[in-house]
């Protein structure tokens, strides 16, 4: 298979990616202005090297949103297209996206509904507020960033200051720095 990219040619080698589990699961990624790029990137763009299929969400299907530090991401859907039956797992980026995020109700209906089915959902820094919102928390392990430990506490989740915290389908992590480790913890629930 051969993919063109900008004048630039890259070679994947089938062989090697039809032995990955990972192979044309599918992921939703939820996407609103003032995401932590990084967050956001790097999770998308290493799913996409697993060979899972990625598509961003956003309250607008085709609309530019753009990251705290100027990065943009155009989303593939609508919240109002979502369905918790077309798709593997979750993973909603930190930043100051998950506070506007969490004000849509098809956005805590299909996280509810991802975590109901137990599918791989995502959480890292500031994301946790999505799933406070959504009342999925209760009983759970996780970690964000200290600045929403209480509102996590509150929630009725056990607050874990580590890097990375899995409970179940639950993957959480802190900070920008821990994506390495926790998108290894991530891609393990497919394995």
């Amino acid at each position: 298979m051969l993919i063109s990219q900008q004048n630039r040619r890259v070679v994947v080698d089938m062989i090697n990616l039809k032995h990955m589990t990972t192979v044309g699961k599918k992921i939703l990624t939820l996407v609103h202005n003032d995401f932590e790029d990084l967050e956001l990137w790097y999770p998308v763009l290493r799913l996409r090297g697993e060979g899972m299929v990625v598509h961003l969400a956003g309250d607008l299907a085709n609309h530019v949103y753009v990251g705290k530090y100027g990065v943009p991401v155009k989303s593939d859907i609508s919240f109002d297209e979502m369905s918790a039956d077309d798709y593997d797992g979750l993973l909603i980026p930190g930043g100051w996206a998950p506070d506007k995020l969490r004000r849509f109700p098809e956005v805590l209906k299909f996280t509810r509904d991802m975590m109901n089915a137990k599918k791989p959902v995502g959480q890292i820094c500031h994301a946790g507020w999505v799933l406070v919102s959504a009342n999925v928390l209760k009983g759970r392990k996780v970690t964000s960033t200290p600045g929403i430990k209480d509102d996590l506490i509150n929630a009725g989740a056990e607050w874990i200051d580590a890097p990375v915290v899995v409970d179940g389908n639950l993957v959480s992590s802190q900070k920008p720095a821990d994506l390495p480790f926790y998108m290894n913890t991530y891609l393990e629930l497919f394995r």
